[in-house]
Formats: C-alpha cells, structure tokens, sequence
C-alpha cells in the first residue's frame, strides 16, 4: 500500500468511527493505532506508546489548559455573566438593535477570562435570552446572536485553542494572545456592525423603538469592577513580565474564585462542579491531544507530509495562495470536526509548509500571524451546518425556536467573519501590530 494510500485508510477508518459516534479522541487513537500497526507492527507500535504518553503528558505548559478552564468555571457559576449583560444593556439598550449588541459585548468580556466558546455562548444565553424575547427580538436574531457571540470566547484571549497551538508548534503563549487581541476586538465591532445593518434589513427582528431600554446605572458599573481588575492583573501581570502565561492562568483562577466569593454566588457544590467539570474537559482535551499524537506518529512514518510540502512548492502558487486553500481547508472539516480535534491533527503537518513559504517576515512572526488565521476560521466549524456546535447549544436552551430559525441567524454573522479573515489574511500586520507593542 503506498503512503498515499494509507493516509487515505486512516482518515477513512477516523471518518467511519466518528460517523457511527464513537468518541472523536477514540476514533483518532483507533485510526493512528491502524496505520501505525500496518507500517510497523506491534513491537515498535508498543514501544512508541511507552514513550509518547509520558513525553506528551509531562510537559509543564499543558498545566495552563486546565487553569484557563477553572477560571472559566469559576466566572460561571460565581454570577459574573450576569452583571456583564446587565452593564453591556445599559450601554447598547437604547441603539435599535441594542440588547443584541449588549450580548455581543457580554461574551466579548465573559470570554477575556472563560476561553471557551461554548461556555460562553451558553453561559450569556443563560442570562440573555429572557431579556431579548420579553423585548420583542426573534427567536432568529437572538439564538443567531448568541451563537455566534459565543465564538469570542475562543477569539479574544485567554484562548484554550491558541494555547493548544503554541504548545504543539513551540511558540510563546503570551505573543500569540497579543496577536489574538486585536481580530478579537474587530470580530466584536464586526458582529455588533452586522446586527445594526441586519435589523434595518430585515424587518420584525427587533423592536423598532424600545420603549423600556435598560439604563446603565453606578450599580451596574460596580458589578463589571471585579471582570476588569482580573483581566489588568492577568494580563497586566504577564506582558508587564511579573509571571508567565501559566503563573497568570493560576492568578487569574485565584482571582476569579475570590470574584466570586466576595458576590456571594459560590456555594459548596457549584465549587465543586467548578473542579469536576474542569477535570473532565481537560481529560478530553488531553486523550484527544493522545490521540492527535498516535495519528501524527502513524502519518509520520509515511512521509506523506514531506510529499506534500514538495507537491505545494511545486504547484508555485503564491504564499497567500497556499495560505488560503489550507484555511479552505479548515473551514470544510470544520463540518466533521470540532476545533481542537482539527488544530491537534493538522497543524504538525500545514505548520512547516507554512513557515517555509516566504511572506517577506521573520519565521516566528509567520508563525504567530498563521495561528490567529486557524484561529480565525476554526470558528466557522462552530456556526455553520451541519454541526454548529455553537448553534445547538444555544437552540437547545431556547424553547420553540426552530434549528433552522437558527442556522439563518447565523448567516450574517458569517459573512461578517469571512470578511474579517480575507481582511487579516491579506493585511498580517493588523495581527502582528500589537506583538510588536507589547513584547
């Protein structure tokens, strides 16, 4: 069987499992354990799997992943997403289209110390949605809003997936969340500019006049107080050199706890779903990085990667070009695959085809800007069907809101984002600008 061949055998047998829905990290520990026993036998399979665990688990940068997420636990269940929405009304509520700007906003800032797309889309709907249908906004609109909104929990830093991707490509977290920033703060402006021209569009969206729109009040300042001082410390303490990413993610759980404390929200048992919850998404996360390694190793052995990187030079299409069909790419397994699962599987084989293209930069700035490019079009695979991971969450704790309803709620989000990646995709200096600032 040739290299080409058996790469295709592997996907094959991932794509089979995961149709039949096995696990997605036991579909890709099935399918590596295949293609590496068929290339090598059991001995040598063995014998990786001695090592490999050890060598992946032991490294003291995958300790962030479970802090980011205890933080992000912590601001749910300690009421925070609350006192977020309520300020982000009080400041949008008397736009036309406002409260759905609120929400906008309020998993921009929910997801400055979450990390997570989908407890930010679900965490916001929570204390969003009653608010937007007892104002008259449809169920198209908010469900659409929401989902979509959730998204910036992954794009605006602390970002689990771009965590992920420094680990796997050896970069430094703290550059790659100040790369993050700046499409973070543009994906929110973008999103908030869509809802302005979507409700003047489409009639019956949301209320012409809101005769009741909230008001921002002292009160309402005094409850964001505590999401601004945990974001200046997190972040303030690591480009100001005080502590690494890890130290901070430590901090800014710490923090985050005592947030929630000092608002009287924490009990004895949302304390302790905090850590369980966090326990089982970093083992996922964790076997999913074991299984993205057993395939990796498989597809290794059969130079596929190193066929591949001669096959790109010598089509000699532009770096831009290259860039853009691997973030085609993206997008079209983004209808199969979750994000993790995609940057833990692709990323060590685009990666050196990537920085060995000539953009007219230093290697690492390639790297940094080609990070915030997945990260920019992972997302698609969490709006847009047929899975919308996003989407599901959010139309499962909706009442009477059609999925469909949903999926075109999320249309012009959509197109706000494929605008938002053509524009960094062509102009990389937005992205790098702010590395260069800080660090």
């Amino acid at each position: 069987m040739t290299g080409v061949a058996l790469v295709a055998a592997i996907f094959g047998v991932m794509l089979v499992l995961m149709a039949v829905r096995v696990p997605i990290a036991v579909s890709m520990i099935a399918a590596g354990a295949y293609g590496y026993l068929m290339q090598t036998g059991p001995s040598p399979f063995l014998n990786f799997l001695n090592t490999q665990a050890f060598a992946r688990f032991a490294s003291y940068d995958l300790s962030v992943i479970p802090l980011f997420i205890l933080m992000g636990h912590f601001a749910t269940q300690g009421g925070i997403s609350k006192a977020l929405f309520e300020f982000a009304a009080g400041l949008m509520g008397r736009f036309r289209g406002g409260l759905a700007m609120a929400a906008v906003l309020a998993c921009a800032a929910f997801g400055a110390i979450c990390g997570s797309s989908v407890a930010t889309a679900a965490t916001i709907t929570g204390v969003a949605m009653p608010e937007l249908t007892r104002h008259g906004y449809s169920g198209r609109l908010a469900t659409g809003t929401l989902a979509a909104s959730g998204t910036l929990g992954i794009l605006i830093p602390p970002s689990v997936p771009l965590v992920i991707y420094a680990i796997l490509t050896e970069q430094n977290i703290a550059k790659l969340f100040a790369a993050a920033m700046v499409p973070g703060v543009i994906a929110m402006l973008g999103y908030m500019i869509a809802i302005a021209i979507y409700v003047r569009l489409v009639p019956g969206q949301a209320p012409e006049v809101d005769d009741t729109p909230p008001t921002l009040t002292a009160e309402s300042f005094k409850g964001v107080l505590p999401i601004l001082t945990i974001f200046v410390i997190v972040f303030g303490g690591i480009y100001g050199g005080f502590f690494t990413p890890t130290e901070g993610a430590a901090v800014g759980a710490s923090s985050t706890f005592l947030a929630s404390l000092l608002k009287r929200e924490i009990t004895w048992e949302k304390f302790k779903h905090c850590f369980y919850a966090t326990a089982e998404s970093s083992a996922m996360i964790f076997l999913i990085f074991m299984g993205a390694d057993i395939m990796n190793g498989a597809l290794a052995l059969t130079n596929v990667s190193q066929q591949l990187g001669a096959w790109v030079n010598g089509l000699g299409w532009p770096p831009l070009g290259v860039v853009a069909g691997i973030l085609v790419f993206y997008v079209i397994l983004g209808a199969v695959m979750d994000e993790l699962s995609m940057i833990l599987l692709t990323i060590p084989i685009f990666f050196p085809i990537v920085v060995g293209l000539d953009f007219g930069m230093p290697k690492d700035m390639v790297a940094i800007w080609f990070g915030i490019m997945v990260l920019m079009v992972v997302e698609f695979g969490l709006l847009a069907p047929p899975v919308g991971l996003n989407v599901y969450v959010v139309n499962g704790m909706t009442k009477g809101v059609p999925i469909a309803e949903s999926y075109r709620g999320v249309m012009p989000f959509l197109a706000s984002d494929t605008l938002r990646t053509l524009l960094l995709l062509f102009f990389p200096g937005i992205s790098l600008w702010l590395v260069g600032v800080i660090t």
